[in-house]
């Protein structure tokens, strides 16, 4: 039976959450299109969360992970050496790091999720340091994992834990007198306060509704992790890999942090890569096998994940990020000025949000889209939608796309 979803409604965990938002059975994809049973046709304006930066199947890493498999390419490698990663190590160090005079900085591959490179991340920061204790900052998004959990803000994540989500400072974002008033306490030998291992932020808090730091918090962040002895740590997991207009999204902030978290679309084809780029005298900190993973070294992710960086040789691309991104402001600038119940709108390059009035109304506007063959997803606490399509979408299907959004849109408030 084509469509039939009872497989999953029987048998597949009451975890299931993205699907209960896009009730059907898909098929087939291609770039930002995707095809249900009933040949029913999607614009994906939510690209895996983030992960299919470079879209649904990409052509030039489709054929370069068959060619791969058909000449019996190590698929799966622990930590061992490949032709593969090494591919890969000199593409990111050329691409990426030389550029920035960052040539000298390692990379660390963890287990092949965010999550899992923040909590390598979390117990670097401490292993180096001797200390415990982490700031993070509110409405952030680190992962599901226990460490990462707890740095993470958002109450309905955390609320499943099972045990206290402890070893955290919490501050406020973007803000410096939060951040002076941080200071004060953390140098006030009768605050009680310990001294930290590391700070983590999210240049752009993407979960947390495409929020951006400025320039001056940011540095802030990072002379207060310096003058306390703590780690600046950057997580760029979501915001990252060309999503913002430039490889990082903090490459217009002046910023210089000792470890930067990857994932999501590092590995290109919706493959999984995590991985830390950790100043080398950080990095020393490690003994062999300190922090493992049984899925560290996936050869079809290095070899998509290659292809992927190749978009990064020179300015074009990052150029069409920003001009198709600014192709959604236009349209959800125009939704602002018409419509009371829109609160504002944020971006950084192809990552933007709207806000509205409440989890209610994003909710009955992304029921709206998905009847219309719009498939885009709220974050926060349910009253921002974000748009994060694939990079590489054509420039017609990204207007269909935003067509189809207006509609919605038009179709609830009225």
């Amino acid at each position: 039976m084509k469509n039939e979803m009872n497989t999953f409604e029987k048998h597949e965990s009451e975890i299931r959450a993205y699907c209960r938002a896009v009730p059907t059975v898909f098929k087939s994809s291609s770039n930002a299109v995707m095809i249900d049973e009933n040949d029913k046709e999607f614009i994906d304006f939510f690209a895996g969360a983030g992960v299919l930066n470079f879209g649904h199947n990409n052509p030039k890493m489709k054929d370069a992970v068959i060619d791969f498999i058909q000449r019996d390419g190590v698929i799966h490698s622990l930590d061992m050496f490949t032709d593969v990663k090494r591919d890969f190590i000199n593409t990111f160090v050329k691409t990426v790091l030389e550029p920035r005079g960052w040539d000298n900085r390692k990379v660390q591959f963890t287990g092949p999720t965010g999550t899992n490179a923040v909590e390598a991340a979390l117990k670097l920061a401490r292993k180096v340091t001797g200390r415990t204790e982490i700031v993070a900052f509110n409405r952030g998004f680190h992962g599901m994992t226990l460490g990462a959990l707890a740095c993470t803000a958002n109450n309905a994540f955390r609320s499943s834990s099972g045990v206290p989500l402890n070893n955290v400072i919490r501050d406020t974002f973007n803000d410096m007198d939060a951040l002076e008033n941080l200071r004060q306490k953390m140098f006030d030998l009768g605050s009680g306060m310990l001294p930290p291992a590391g700070f983590i932020v999210e240049p752009v808090q993407a979960e947390g509704g495409v929020r951006v730091a400025t320039k001056e918090w940011l540095q802030g962040v990072q002379k207060l992790a310096k003058d306390t002895g703590a780690l600046f740590i950057l997580d760029s997991i979501q915001c990252g890999v060309g999503r913002c207009g430039s490889y990082f999204s903090f490459d217009d902030l002046d910023v210089d942090p000792d470890i930067i978290i990857l994932a999501k679309g590092l590995g290109g084809f919706g493959t999984p890569i995590g991985m830390l780029v950790n100043k080398p005298e950080i990095d020393k900190a490690w003994g062999p096998g300190q922090h493992t993973g049984t899925f560290r070294g996936q050869g079809i992710s290095f070899v998509a994940g290659k292809v992927g960086l190749e978009y990064f040789k020179d300015e074009t691309f990052n150029n069409e990020t920003k001009r198709k991104g600014d192709i959604i402001r236009e349209t959800i600038d125009a939704l602002n000025s018409k419509y009371d119940a829109v609160k504002g709108v944020r971006q950084k390059g192809m990552m933007l949000a709207i806000d509205f009035e409440s989890a209610a109304m994003t909710k009955e506007i992304t029921t709206k889209c998905f009847e219309n063959g719009l498939i885009i997803g709220a974050c926060s606490t349910g009253e921002i939608i974000k748009f994060i399509p694939p990079l590489t979408i054509e420039e017609d299907t990204l207007k269909e796309g935003l067509s189809r959004f207006v509609k919605s849109v038009e179709a609830i408030l009225g």
